[in-house]
């Protein structure tokens, strides 16, 4: 049984085409201005103001009223508890799918939005890119062919992290990640001072963990999460955006000669593309097989794009 196929009468989910899902938008207002939202925008990813009209003022109303009735539940508990000291816990975003279906410039886009709401909200923004080993560890490891799938990250790191967000801690640290180099920064790290929502976005932040043995407790990182999101698109799609991204950086961040890749831009086109595609099928189409895609059924939500990385069709988990 396919749970997301719109026919499928037990779904769990409510189906909605994008011109559907704009109508949801109420009167939200625009906060974003054309600049803006082209800033916005990862490399090979463009986004316009049409499209954050027609999806993410939905999706910013639709977050607002959870955040809302977490809150209201928060001070319920309060009363029931008859506690007054208690520490409000962030709310915390979920976002996972492929690489290279979008979720930064979704990311992105949701905190901008979700920080300009009439409370001004603090929002924060926190990949999981920074929780992967070092390379020397994944070096030393042979995964380096293995990174980004779920045991090239150091979890205990990630849970500590998200752990200290959800009980309120001040001053929580990430570890940072550099894109040109293709390594986490040593001795780098981003605060994260209790914000009042905060969008944690990666890969695999949807998938379980392996159960031990021994019968201990085992959080999962999405345990933590109050809503997530799935990025989606057809494999096909998300190949030809994977591969002309690569083809783009080769004249841009590759030929930084600081750049982790920069030996791809020396190569003929010929030459490059066959690597991009070697890449895209011995690597992320695995990792989006076994661990990305099915953890997509888990999402309280799931954008799912068509060209031009417009989204189509909105999923939506039911009450």
């Amino acid at each position: 049984m396919d749970q997301l196929a719109p026919t499928e009468k037990y779904s769990p989910y409510r189906f909605f085409s994008a011109a559907e899902w704009a109508q949801f938008r109420a009167d939200t207002p625009l906060t974003l201005s054309n600049d803006e939202v082209v800033r916005l925008s990862s490399f090979n990813e463009p986004i316009d103001l049409e499209e954050v009209r027609r999806i993410y003022l939905s999706l910013s109303r639709l977050l607002s009223a959870h955040v809302e009735a977490s809150q209201l539940l928060f001070r319920q508990r309060q009363v029931f508890f008859n506690a007054h000291d208690t520490v409000k816990t962030p709310f915390i975003i979920g976002m996972g799918g492929s690489v290279a279906v979008g979720k930064s410039t979704t990311a992105r886009i949701l905190k901008e939005l979700l920080s300009r709401w009439p409370s001004s909200p603090k929002v924060d923004l926190v990949t999981t890119d920074g929780f992967l080993y070092p390379n020397e560890i994944l070096r030393r490891e042979n995964l380096m062919e293995r990174k980004g799938f779920p045991e090239s990250y150091d979890v205990g790191a990630l849970l500590r992290f998200l752990s200290g967000i959800k009980s309120g801690q001040r001053n929580v640290q990430a570890p940072v990640y550099s894109h040109l180099t293709y390594d986490v920064v040593d001795g780098e790290f981003i605060t994260i001072d209790q914000p009042d929502i905060l969008i944690f976005e990666g890969l695999n932040v949807l998938q379980p963990r392996e159960l031990p043995r021994d019968g201990k407790i085992v959080p999962f990182v999405s345990d933590f999460f109050d809503f997530s999101i799935y990025v989606d698109a057809d494999e096909a799609q998300i190949r030809q955006w994977y591969v002309s991204r690569f083809m783009r950086l080769r004249e841009t961040a590759f030929r930084n000669p600081a750049s982790f890749f920069h030996r791809y831009s020396q190569l003929s086109d010929d030459a490059a593309q066959a690597i991009a595609e070697g890449l895209w099928h011995n690597i992320n189409l695995k990792n989006l097989h076994e661990n990305i895609l099915p953890t997509r059924p888990r999402a309280n939500l799931i954008l799912r794009k068509g060209a031009n990385h417009l989204v189509e069709e909105v999923a939506l988990r039911k009450l």
